[in-house]
């Protein structure tokens, strides 16, 4: 892939359905951005009804296809200015709080801790009780202890930011995003 003129934002999508058309809607609304799927990411969005096939004709995507998640060289190659996941589900959130890296999302986001580009996660489980969008309507959802904590725990990571409301997610896109400089040895 071309080094881009400016860095991009890379957008990863978990399998989550919470305010995933409003993500969408985001994503497609801006012409910096590069989608990650992870595999339950692109199944999700098949529930939601969501044509793949079109989005990328739009917009470049990648897909968890690979066991190295290949695409994850991009970032140390200055490709990317920040990582968003949104929306990220309690799987995801838990897996980068422990710092496993086994699927396409959870390893751009090791990787972007690495190389220090901020990344903005949109955490799904936030409260006590919630409603969300199930694919056959809105349902109320009560997270557990464990997933609130690790919530709690990913806000003291380094370059991570955690939002917990859409409208906090859209004001932090719009902030401006400072690129640290890097030096590879």
């Amino acid at each position: 892939m071309k080094k881009p003129n400016s860095p991009r934002t890379a957008w990863a999508i978990t399998g989550s359905g919470h305010y995933l058309k409003e993500c969408l809607d985001l994503v497609q609304q801006r012409d910096d951005v590069d989608l990650f799927l992870s595999k339950a990411g692109a199944e999700v969005l098949a529930m939601y009804d969501f044509d793949l096939k079109s989005l990328r004709q739009r917009i470049t995507c990648f897909r968890d296809t690979t066991a190295s998640a290949s695409p994850v060289g991009l970032f140390y190659q200055g490709h990317y200015q920040r990582l968003v996941i949104a929306p990220a589900t309690s799987n995801t959130v838990a897996k980068m709080v422990w710092g496993v890296a086994d699927t396409l999302v959870t390893n751009i986001y090791a990787q972007a801790g690495k190389c220090r580009i901020p990344s903005i996660v949109f955490a799904c489980d936030t409260e006590p009780a919630m409603e969300t969008e199930a694919p056959g309507g809105m349902v109320m959802v009560y997270p557990r202890r464990i997933d609130l904590e690790n919530v709690d725990r990913l806000r003291e990571f380094e370059y991570t930011s955690v939002v917990t409301t859409f409208s906090a997610l859209a004001n932090t896109l719009e902030e401006e995003v400072e690129c640290p400089k890097r030096s590879f040895s």
